[in-house]
């Protein structure tokens, strides 16, 4: 079945070759594909939007009240096929511009689909965290899987699936490899293949990568405040009358279209976009712990407090900051012997090199110039994944993720 609709994700005529426009990572980074490169996706996709509650007995914070059951969306066949779970990337929810870009070309191409927020999405903290901190790649997997596990509880009796297949973009990348890897032991799934598309190597290089961007704000990152209020500004005027704005991962293209920032700025724009979610990561981690992070631990935060004064502490606070003086703490009370190089190095995918090495269901999607990786890192997934790595000499961080040429791959990686 899937061999016969693969031609209608694709533009007509025969296999495209790959000519994504933009040579500089930091503006393929921020506008993504045109659309004259990418392919028609004509389906009506019919996404059911559901909630669950995975800890019935976790007392959620009055604040964070929303966020007590976990969202999700799917979008199912009429006739039996295979199933994508598609994970998100940093701070992304399960219906953000990125799970439903994969989504429709899966959802086309004749798969069921089920989008799954990020775990270091606020939602996700709240209602599907064990530790309520994320970041942890084991622990994060663990979380994911039992998701997944209550998901398909639900929607497994309304459907026919032929096989399972896993994908995640960015960090949902990183998190596809761990759950791939504890599905071996679970067998729940038993995962045909599972593709991650541009991955992080050694999580806290990206980051650190990540949050150095903000170097590039006029005047430096002292002047963050004044460059973000700008921002803010900027949409104020656009969006006034309208509730179109979405302060999630679908901020940095908006921002770009709004701001029209000027090449040298694309890189604090950037950095922006992921300060932002590693606020609202830290902040809702804060409140569900407790821990004095943000929030003193003994102030209490009713439903209509005004979050002002934590958001202006939290937008200053990066996500290494994050690492250093909450996440490894954390996990040192847990095991005190735990050094942060220790760490840091748990959370690579260089601690399951042996497992992507010799799977044969794990694929990688990457491009060389993409800005989280660190030099000799596109070499790692050359190296590791070898014929089962596609790697493109350009496209940044997601920027070419809609081109027709990476959809055709994304598609044949998951044919039978």
């Amino acid at each position: 079945m899937l061999a016969a609709v693969l031609s209608a994700v694709l533009l007509p005529g025969s296999a495209p070759a790959y000519d994504y426009p933009f040579d500089d990572p930091f503006v393929a980074t921020v506008v993504g594909t045109p659309s004259e490169f990418r392919p028609e996706l004509a389906v009506t996709v019919p996404l059911k939007r559901r909630s669950i509650k995975i800890f019935p007995d976790r007392e959620t914070p009055e604040l964070l009240f929303y966020d007590d059951k976990l969202r999700y969306s799917y979008a199912l066949q009429k006739d039996p096929a295979p199933l994508v779970f598609i994970i998100a990337g940093t701070g992304g929810s399960h219906d953000g511009r990125g799970v439903r870009q994969l989504g429709r070309a899966f959802y086309q191409a004749g798969f069921h689909y089920v989008g799954l927020t990020s775990p270091t999405h606020s939602n996700f903290i709240v209602a599907a965290s064990e530790s309520s901190v994320p970041g942890h790649a084991y622990e994060d997997a663990e979380d994911l899987y039992r998701v997944m596990e209550r998901i398909w509880e639900k929607i497994g009796r309304k459907v026919t699936v032929t096989d399972f297949f896993l994908t995640g973009y960015s960090l949902g990348a990183f998190n596809t490899a761990f759950v791939a890897k504890l599905d071996e032991e679970r067998q729940s799934f038993r995962f045909r293949r599972a593709l991650m598309i541009n991955s992080p190597v050694r999580l806290y290089s990206s980051i650190s990568l990540l949050d150095r961007m903000l170097e590039n704000i006029p005047g430096g990152e002292d002047n963050f405040g004044q460059f973000y209020q700008n921002l803010v500004d900027a949409f104020a005027e656009v969006y006034t009358r309208s509730d179109e704005l979405q302060l999630n991962e679908d901020f940095l293209y908006q921002a770009y279209k709004v701001f029209k920032p000027e090449k040298e700025l694309l890189g604090a724009l950037i950095g922006t976009s992921f300060r932002m979610s590693a606020a609202n990561m830290a902040f809702s981690s804060d409140l569900m712990t407790n821990f004095g992070y943000i929030k003193p631990s003994n102030v209490r935060l009713p439903k209509n407090a005004d979050l002002a004064k934590f958001n202006h502490v939290a937008m200053r606070l990066g996500f290494t900051d994050y690492f250093h003086a909450y996440f490894y703490p954390y996990h040192r009370a847990k095991t005190p012997t735990m050094s942060r190089a220790d760490l840091i190095e748990e959370m690579s995918l260089k601690s399951i090199e042996d497992y992507l090495r010799t799977s044969d269901r794990m694929y990688a999607m990457h491009n060389e110039d993409d800005l989280i990786l660190e030099p000799g890192e596109v070499e790692f997934i050359r190296d590791v994944f070898g014929d089962r790595a596609m790697i493109y000499r350009n496209g940044g961080h997601m920027g070419n993720i809609q081109h027709r040429e990476l959809v055709e791959h994304m598609v044949q990686v998951f044919q039978p």
